[in-house]
């Protein structure tokens, strides 16, 4: 059940500009239990939506791990996002349009407060299995820090303590690519899509891996182009990519909430990134995937040695960044050995 929470009172983000309020759409799966033990929060990736049953099919559902029928499932479409949450796209109500340009970028550590306002909505006070990949995973990591002892278990997924320069870089290069649609600013539904299309596209060459696209989009692969002088699986792939998230999403929330990923740091006030990860007290399975060239294994590696008695699981995949979405049976058994069995076993195992 999507449910839109409103906050009517200021909201003043890190970078001091102040909104008159917020709101939040946010997806629920199964009942809070009596004893209010059995939340899971999951934390959504860049473009997805608050319904993980959508976007995590193998993970989350009826029959799977994380399964309504045992668990209490929350995931908040975060701000920025056109998904329901406040964003670009949403009205000013002191204006009555949209916000447009004018939309302040909401930090990860600005998304985690909207999230605790919500929390004391619903009445939860302590949530069982935190668990989120990519962006996901670092708001996970900024409230298991801002809140020590909220989460029993936390599932941080291909994801890291700060974006690294590399990650920045690729970053701004999609908005560059934004930037380069004259439209991209107008107040129109269509504008920048061209530049949308083609930074999907460059964010694709992060997600994924050569042996992934020799895998999937080999040169001898049957396709049908999108345009004539389409040659290539490869070249179509991409185009098709590029063209399907203009068809869901909107330039400027896409540009907004990349700006969101670059302030990444908990370490930011906090003494240090060492010293920030050092407050995390649930117990916690970082899980890693070979492959990655966005959040290399390194970065996991430094959180699974930083968070007190953390446990590290490397994914073989072939992938990419991708596998934490496209992996999901392993995940899904590394989740019943952390949570139901509570074995020590993962220390830097690679499952083949």
């Amino acid at each position: 059940m999507t449910t839109i929470y409103n906050h009517q009172q200021q909201f003043t983000t890190e970078s001091g500009e102040t909104l008159p309020g917020f709101h939040l759409a946010y997806t629920t799966h199964g009942k809070l239990n009596a004893a209010k033990n059995n939340v899971v929060w999951i934390f959504h990736a860049l473009t997805a939506n608050s319904n993980p049953i959508e976007w995590w099919p193998g993970l989350v559902g009826e029959g799977k791990y994380l399964d309504p029928e045992k668990y209490f499932i929350i995931c908040v479409n975060k701000p920025g996002s056109p998904y329901g949450s406040i964003s670009p796209v949403s009205k000013d109500p002191e204006t009555g349009e949209t916000y447009n340009n004018k939309f302040p970028v909401f930090t990860i550590r600005d998304m985690i407060k909207t999230y605790q306002h919500l929390k004391e909505h619903l009445g939860i006070s302590r949530i069982f299995i935190g668990l989120g990949g990519s962006t996901g995973g670092m708001q996970l990591l900024e409230w298991a820090i801002e809140e020590p002892n909220l989460f029993e278990h936390i599932v941080p997924i291909a994801t890291n303590a700060i974006l690294s320069p590399w990650g920045i870089a690729f970053n701004a290069t999609q908005r560059m690519a934004i930037e380069a649609d004259p439209t991209w600013q107008e107040h129109s539904p269509e504008a920048g899509q061209k530049g949308l299309a083609a930074a999907r596209a460059i964010a694709l060459l992060s997600y994924r891996h050569y042996n992934g696209f020799d895998i999937t989009q080999r040169r001898d692969k049957a396709f049908v182009p999108l345009t004539e002088d389409v040659t290539y699986a490869a070249d179509n792939y991409q185009r098709y990519q590029g063209l399907k998230l203009v068809n869901r999403f909107n330039a400027l929330c896409y540009y907004r909430l990349s700006q969101s990923m670059d302030s990444h740091d908990v370490g930011r006030g906090r003494n240090g990134v060492e010293g920030a990860l050092k407050k995390i007290r649930a117990k916690t399975l970082v899980i890693s995937i070979t492959s990655d060239v966005l959040y290399p294994p390194v970065e996991q590696e430094y959180l699974q040695k930083q968070i007190t008695g953390a446990q590290l699981l490397s994914i073989h995949s072939e992938y990419g960044h991708d596998g934490f979405l496209l992996e999901y049976e392993k995940i899904e058994t590394a989740l019943q050995k952390f949570i139901d069995e509570r074995k020590p076993s993962y220390l830097k195992i690679v499952n083949q």
